[in-house]
């Protein structure tokens, strides 16, 4: 018998707007919960930034957004749209390769608008706690104005997305006591204040290198990435996040012991962003309805042992957890099975090999791996 649930998504980014038009595809009621005025998550560009340019001030305002103004997408458009609504989106007339941030957010849009999403979306609510209840979730939200609303649901969909809260490099011996001035790449928008500084060098300015090189360098750029980060969400421990691994999940999206009420869209990185949401989402949403079963928890537990065993006898260190390896189309088509449909496009798989080749063959090579431990900018 097929369910008819209410369900809470959190966030209208790229994730929770996949989320939305899938949930509401299997007839469930659906509630998007977003904090800001308007939809697009991290593709809405905000020239401010976090009041702590190195984001460890607990206190500071903080800034959801990381794009800086000259962004464009690293993945080019045929990539960026879904299986049955492709990125068309024009700059001046010119349907670009790589599109810009505000392209980006314009293709969003108009998804939201076309699917009628955009009148299921609760702007300016942000959501403050997260909690099970007996056999429901209650949601505490807290409009713009103040106000204060509870809310029960079946379940919720957590899509908040992972590029807001910096990950910093603590571990550089004597980073505490160097005189210069830090910022994560959160706060970075535009080149403008970097510009004139590589004229004098002074002692006291040194940064030093394990290779035994050595710069002056007047600002330390920390491009270290994000932690995964759910302040509203409370679980009695059943869901933690622990040096950048959230589990358990079984792969990826749902906690064996909240599932199926409570799932995670958008966790994994490295990997063709739109089209594993929109699988991830369909999934849930099929889990949801009744029209797809999970295993038994014990096997869903099992499996995510077996994941963690597995890179730990690869020497991977746990905060590459949900880090798609290079099989990442054996995830999303795994992912598409689950709901009888094919998996990602030959042709898209194409495209996107043809691209990493590109980065691999021009010595970038890391974009495919850990993240930079840190980076110093010298202009």
């Amino acid at each position: 018998m097929v369910k008819s649930l209410k369900v809470a998504v959190i966030g209208a980014g790229v994730a929770g707007l996949a989320s939305a038009r899938e949930l509401g595809r299997e007839g469930h009621h659906v509630v998007v919960y977003e904090k800001s005025d308007q939809l697009g998550g991290t593709w809405v560009y905000d020239p401010r930034v976090d009041s702590d340019p190195l984001g460890v001030d607990p206190n500071r305002k903080i800034v959801h957004s990381s794009l800086y103004s000259s962004l464009c997408a690293n993945f080019p458009r045929q990539l960026m749209g879904f299986s049955d609504y492709t990125f068309q989106i024009r700059k001046n007339g010119e349907l670009k390769t790589f599109p810009g941030h505000e392209e980006v957010l314009k293709f969003l849009n108009e998804f939201a608008m076309d699917f009628g999403l955009v009148e299921l979306i609760r702007f300016n609510t942000e959501v403050v706690r997260v909690e099970r209840v007996n056999d429901q979730w209650m949601i505490k939200s807290r409009r713009m104005s103040g106000l204060i609303l509870e809310e029960a649901f079946d379940a919720v969909v957590v899509c908040n997305g992972h590029n807001t809260r910096p990950r910093i490099a603590v571990d550089i011996p004597g980073i505490e006591k160097w005189p210069g001035k830090q910022i994560h790449s959160h706060n970075y928008r535009v080149p403008g204040p970097f510009q004139d500084q590589i004229e004098c060098v002074y002692e006291n300015g040194e940064v030093a290198f394990q290779d035994g090189a050595s710069v002056h360098a007047d600002i330390i750029l920390h491009c270290t990435g994000f932690n995964y980060d759910f302040p509203f969400l409370e679980t009695n421990g059943m869901v933690t996040v622990d040096d950048r691994r959230v589990g358990p999940l079984y792969k990826h999206v749902f906690p064996p012991e909240l599932a199926p009420s409570l799932s995670f869209v958008g966790i994994p990185y490295a990997v063709v962003v739109f089209h594993m949401l929109e699988f991830q989402a369909r999934w849930v949403a099929s889990v949801l309805s009744g029209k797809v079963l999970l295993p038994l928890e014990k096997e869903m537990q099992t499996d995510i042992e077996k994941h963690y065993r597995h890179m730990e006898e690869a020497g991977i260190p746990k905060h590459h957890t949900h880090r798609l390896p290079f099989d990442e189309f054996g995830y999303l088509d795994w992912l598409a099975a689950q709901v009888g449909e094919p998996g990602m496009d030959e042709g898209l798989k194409e495209i996107y090999m043809t691209l990493i080749k590109f980065f691999v063959d021009k010595g970038w090579a890391g974009f495919r791996e850990s993240f930079v431990e840190n980076i110093v900018l010298k202009n």
